[in-house]
């Protein structure tokens, strides 16, 4: 496969595994490493997409100016259309990786745990007060300022797919012998995550100063790196390496604390 021709699949592979959008039938053939490496890496620009998605439906809720309920619905409206639009996969992941932690059992264990289909009560309060949170935290951040609003929840997606690239540095196990963690677990350089996190804290500072905010926006996105750290270390210590499921809690994980952050200190 030619350099080009694989950019073109990896980028294919990305859109139809992390997003509901449908891609030519040649995208979803079965990746070998190198193909599914590049989709990783193509990550943070598919959360570009999904982040000013979800800003775009902030601005419209809010000039319908429906007051104080404005913020709040659209909240809901944008956290609700980015779990639509990502066939709720980081949210299931999340989910799972709380089932397997708190169930406190030996690897092996936790792990066929996570790979169950249904959700433990983990998981489930685990879920409950994620979105609940997310959802308070970007309506706060609205009623700050809508252009605040708007750039928390593309800040805050963002900075939550670049914890998956670091998340794949070479240094990190699998988890699991099979599998897409598998497949993409310890294959990337740590350059490449350095690099993605360097860019969304230059965008963070960019934007951040053009309303003011520039300081907490990028503290916010480094709390929120610094979150998927502690959360990619516990799970290394608990299950051995990372799994797909400990990278949709790392998604949703640092989504959030991004969006705590900046609305206790915008």
């Amino acid at each position: 496969m030619s350099a080009v021709r694989r950019g073109v699949v990896s980028l294919l592979l990305a859109v139809t595994m992390f997003t509901v959008t449908p891609v030519p039938v040649t995208a979803t053939v079965r990746a070998d490493r190198r193909t599914a490496r590049l989709a990783i890496v193509w990550l943070p620009t598919i959360g570009i997409a999904l982040g000013a998605v979800a800003a775009a439906v902030l601005y419209a809720v809010h000039f319908l100016a429906l007051g104080p309920i404005g913020d709040y619905l659209a909240a809901t409206l944008a956290i609700s259309l980015l779990a639509a639009a990502t066939r709720c996969l980081h949210l299931d992941g999340l989910a799972d990786t709380a089932d397997g932690l708190g169930s406190r059992a030996a690897p092996a264990r936790a792990l066929e745990i996570m790979r169950r289909s249904d959700i433990g009560p983990f998981g489930v309060v685990t879920l409950l007060l994620l979105v609940i949170v997310q959802i308070s935290a970007l309506a706060q951040c609205m009623h700050l300022g809508w252009q605040f609003g708007m750039l928390a929840v593309i800040a805050a997606v963002v900075a939550g797919r670049i914890a998956v690239v670091v998340a794949c540095s070479r240094h990190v196990p699998s988890a699991r012998p099979d599998g897409f963690g598998a497949l993409v677990a310890g294959s990337l350089s740590r350059l490449v995550g350095w690099s993605w996190s360097l860019v969304v804290l230059g965008l963070a500072w960019t934007g951040g100063n053009l309303l003011d905010k520039g300081i907490v926006t990028v503290a916010a996105v480094l709390a929120g790196l610094v979150a998927a750290a502690i959360l990619r270390g516990l799970a290394v210590r608990r299950f051995g390496g990372v799994t797909g499921d400990v990278f949709g809690a790392l998604v949703e994980t640092t989504t959030t604390v991004v969006l705590v952050v900046l609305a206790l200190g915008g």
